[in-house]
């Protein structure tokens, strides 16, 4: 799904946007890089025009700068000047501008959510929104009294309107354990919905429920360790506390304990990982495997991704990657030791790219931080399939692999599995031979390899994404089997698959594009 190569695509010409990483970009002029940008961010020069002064910033006074060379965008409360940051931004001047003199929150989430923007912009701080109004006392006090006197089943039906049920949590104890048991109150969570962490004597339980987050955020200054028990909505987390000692509390609130709130608003959360190995796939893509502190439960779903960051040259640089499997072969199982808390990526190395080497030069036993899964794909997507289309761009192969996985073990509906794998050259398929070996053992898998490149005694397909190789590949095992199609790849290769499957009468529910 992301960081993925464009040779599988036609290049674009020099007007038209390009994809790098699954998001739009348009070309910078020279020295308008992101190194450049950091540099020009370390120089010491007034990028805010208001000489090191922080301002609150009235409604009134943001609209007024709403031009490209005197441009104020709000996010998350906090007001910055980006008209220096106009050229340097790799959507394009135009994208900024949409959030022009107003509160870009929102489309900022949409668009780069994962962006470490206070790291990237912090030269660039005007100040915070002033403070609106409260409402009166006597507001308040109307509201409560009126829900109060709402009659129950009216209560339940307000509560169905905004949003699922709250969850709730208690927690009791023995001589040598502490359990904390959350309610959520929805029978459908499983252990991929819940992830916990223990850093610097904080613990923090998110429960993901649909779109929101349910919060447990305490201070707990003792070491433990972590066990998920997944029970028809209720989760069980069990602490190891020094025998014969009792606890008065539960430790103490952390900022936004016990809150239930849009998974949107939470913010990313990272921990820091170990790199345990580093390995060769193609020439110039490698399978990195990750682990997990100890006091950290994290199981990425199916089909979404997490954020790599690190720190280059004194600015945080975050980027998205969809986790693997170890290997698409039964026999090639994770160690025993890792027991899930090992992460797989397959990440293509650009020797000239910013993000990429410094990952590269990682030793064994260094860190990275990782944050909190993200993505749409559901699992009950796969649900009843018969017919499962997965079409591939370079990296674009990485979400493919647990859906793959998952699909040929977990679906009895499953009639076949098709794979079109588009990449430049032969040397550029990612895990050729585990495919052919995997489409050997299960006759319910078939792989076609398309390359944009090929040397002349190449006998396979040959070309880029098309009609002509679509309606081949897409046909049904019958005229009403259940389909779903996923496409991955360069930002063109994707919106050109999406309109030409539109073109052959497959449905938007049939569908599924991943993109940053």
């Amino acid at each position: 799904m992301l960081n993925v190569p464009s040779q599988s695509f036609p290049a674009p010409s020099s007007q038209q946007r390009v994809a790098s990483g699954g998001r739009s970009k348009v070309p910078l002029k020279q020295g308008r890089s992101l190194m450049d940008w950091i540099r020009l961010t370390k120089s010491g020069k007034d990028l805010t025009g208001l000489k090191g002064r922080l301002i609150d910033v009235s409604e009134e006074e943001l609209k007024k700068h709403n031009k490209k060379d005197d441009c104020w965008i709000c996010i998350r409360g906090f007001v910055y000047n980006v008209s220096p940051y106009m050229e340097y931004h790799p959507g394009g001047e135009d994208e900024l501008m949409r959030a022009a003199g107003s509160d870009g929150t929102d489309l900022f989430d949409q668009v780069h959510r994962w962006v470490n923007y206070e790291s990237m912009l912090k030269e660039c701080l005007v100040g915070r929104m002033a403070v609106k109004p409260t409402l009166s006392k006597d507001y308040n006090k109307k509201n409560k009294l009126l829900n109060s006197m709402l009659p129950k089943s009216q209560v339940t039906d307000t509560l169905a309107k905004e949003g699922p049920s709250s969850p709730s949590y208690d927690w009791f104890q023995t001589e040598s354990l502490v359990t904390i048991v959350i309610y959520t109150k929805h029978k459908d969570i499983n252990l991929d919905s819940v992830i916990i962490d223990h850093q610097d004597d904080s613990f923090r339980a998110e429960t993901v429920i649909k779109d929101r987050s349910y919060l447990i955020h305490l201070g707990l200054f003792i070491f433990f360790s972590v066990q998920v028990v997944e029970n028809v909505g209720k989760i069980e987390i069990v602490l190891k506390k020094k025998e014969n000692t009792s606890w008065k509390c539960l430790g103490h609130p952390l900022v936004d304990h016990n809150s239930f709130i849009p998974k949107k608003d939470t913010g990313l959360y990272y921990r820091k990982c170990q790199l345990i190995s580093k390995e060769d796939v193609t020439h110039n893509t490698k399978l990195f495997c990750l682990m997990l502190p100890p006091s950290t439960h994290l199981q990425v779903p199916i089909g979404q991704h997490i954020y790599l960051k690190l720190t280059i040259t004194g600015t945080e640089i975050v980027k998205p990657y969809t986790p693997v499997s170890d290997s698409l072969l039964s026999e090639f199982q994770e160690p025993i030791l890792c027991n899930n808390k090992c992460i797989y990526f397959l990440i293509k190395i650009y020797p000239a790219g910013l993000f990429t080497p410094e990952l590269d030069h990682l030793q064994i036993g260094d860190c990275i931080s990782v944050s909190n899964p993200e993505g749409n794909f559901k699992k009950s997507q796969l649900q009843e399939v018969e017919d499962l289309f997965l079409l591939a761009a370079g990296t674009g192969f990485t979400p493919m692999v647990k859906i793959l996985n998952y699909a040929l073990t977990h679906i009895p509906s499953l009639r076949k599995v098709k794979l079109m794998f588009f990449n430049k050259t032969e040397d550029d398929i990612i895990w050729r031979s585990q495919l052919e070996e995997l489409a050997f053992k299960d006759n319910r898998f078939d792989v076609e390899f398309v390359l944009s490149e090929p040397i002349s005694e190449w006998n396979g397909k040959r070309g880029y994404i098309s009609p002509a190789l679509l309606s081949e590949f897409l046909k049904r095992s019958s005229d009403k089997s259940k389909v779903l199609i996923c496409i991955c790849g360069p930002t063109p290769f994707t919106e050109q698959g999406i309109r030409l499957l539109h073109d052959l009468n497959f449905s938007k529910d049939e569908i599924h594009s991943f993109t940053a």
